[in-house]
């Protein structure tokens, strides 16, 4: 009995996997793309420019690689 339930879970797996990746037609939704009318919504997408950060404007920003600032901590030896 338990065997009939793992293939028929195996044979269940391998449908919708070929189901997701359009083995059976491209009219299903999963095989096109993916909200393609989003790319339609775009207002002037060829206006986007890219700048580098200016010092004030990066602030906030943390540097990788600087070096790692100083802990604050007492040392004193231990009592025994």
């Amino acid at each position: 009995m338990l065997r009939w339930l793992i293939a028929l879970l195996i044979l269940a797996n391998v449908l919708v996997f070929a189901l997701v990746h359009g083995m059976f037609g491209s009219s299903l939704p999963a095989a096109g793309a993916r909200e393609p009318h989003h790319l339609l919504q775009q207002v002037r997408p060829e206006t986007l420019t890219t700048r580098p950060l200016r010092p004030e404007e990066a602030a906030d920003q943390p540097q990788v690689g600087g070096p790692a600032p100083a802990a604050n901590v007492e040392t004193k030896p231990l009592g025994q």
